[in-house]
């Protein structure tokens, strides 16, 4: 069995494998195409991690947030478009989405107003913003749920239902 790293700064790979209690060779093997050398300089930073890479880890680390982590953190287009997701409880999911629902709910008369003619004024800007607000909060609510579905069936705690 290989040394265990006693390093505070561990990346999010380093972690994730050293989690399940893998080697560099066992995950690489486990793998199949990442090296336990190219493995240590991903882990290290050495070099940039590409998506490909990030994917196969994910699936080997049955990590899918791992997938999330690298576009929000890591990718020079999804740092700027992509909010990084936190595996949360379901029931604290499923309150946050149903908060920001309703929300939602009653902003959506106040949002029909302001697109009614096609363009957002000056004076509508500030309840267009919260309304916008409120949608990205949904949007994050979507994806942290599908997040904890994909960890979900990774982990065999609920099967698949691929059709």
């Amino acid at each position: 069995m290989g040394r265990r790293s006693n390093k505070d700064d561990k990346s999010i790979y380093q972690e994730l494998r050293e989690k399940l209690e893998l080697t560099r060779e066992k995950a690489s093997e486990l793998i199949g195409f990442i090296s336990p050398a190219k493995l240590e300089k991903i882990e290290n930073g050495k070099v940039a991690v590409q998506p490909e890479d990030v994917i196969a880890l994910a699936e080997c680390y049955k990590s899918p947030e791992l997938c999330n982590y690298y576009c929000s953190q890591e990718c020079p287009i999804g740092q700027h478009y992509i909010p990084e997701v936190h595996i949360k409880d379901l029931t604290q999911i499923a309150v946050e989405t149903l908060n920001s629902l309703n929300r939602m709910n009653k902003e959506k008369d106040r949002l029909l107003e302001i697109v009614e003619d096609g363009r957002v004024t000056p004076d509508e800007y500030n309840d267009f913003f919260k309304i916008k607000k409120t949608l990205e909060k949904i949007s994050l609510s979507v994806d942290t749920l599908q997040l904890w579905v994909e960890k979900s069936i990774a982990e065999g705690d609920i099967a698949s239902n691929k059709h």
